[in-house]
C-alpha cells in the first residue's frame, strides 16, 4: 500500500500535502488504543497487544506531555518497586481514563475534520 501511494503522490509541490492527507485518511479504519485500569478488568485477555502480539503492554511518552503518560509512569514505578502505590482507588483511575480518553477520541475527531477541510479545499483549487 505504501508503495503504490508513493508513486500516486507525484513530485510537484502538492506531493508532500498530498502524501499527509491521503495517509491520514487511510489510517482512519485502524482501532484507537484506549486507555484502561487494570484492576476494573477482569479478562487479562483484554490486556493484550493484538499488533505487537504480547499479552501485556502499557504505553507512554514523556510525562510532561499528557496526564495519562503520568499515571502510568507512577503505577509503572509502583508496580516495580520503585516508589510508593499512588492513592487513588482503581474506580477513580478508570474515571480519568476514560476523561483522556474522551479527550483523545475529541481531539482524533477535529484532526479528521480537518483534514477533510484542507482535502476538500485542495481539490477544489486543483479541478
Amino acid at each position: 500500500l505504501q508503495k503504490s501511494l508513493n508513486e500516486t503522490f507525484g513530485a510537484d509541490k502538492y506531493s508532500e500535502a498530498r502524501k499527509e492527507v491521503l495517509t491520514n485518511m487511510f489510517s482512519r479504519p485502524m482501532q484507537m488504543a484506549l486507555y484502561f485500569c487494570t484492576g476494573i478488568l477482569e479478562n487479562e485477555t483484554l490486556f493484550r497487544h493484538y499488533a505487537l502480539n504480547v499479552p501485556f503492554y502499557t504505553h507512554f511518552t514523556s510525562p510532561i506531555r499528557r496526564y495519562a503518560d503520568i499515571i502510568v509512569h507512577r503505577l509503572l514505578s509502583a508496580s516495580l518497586g520503585a516508589s510508593s502505590p499512588i492513592k487513588m482507588e482503581k474506580e477513580a483511575i478508570q474515571r480519568q481514563a476514560d476523561h483522556c480518553n474522551d479527550r483523545k477520541m475529541a481531539s482524533k475527531r477535529v484532526q479528521e475534520l480537518s483534514a477533510d477541510l484542507f482535502f476538500a479545499i485542495f481539490v477544489r483549487v486543483r479541478a
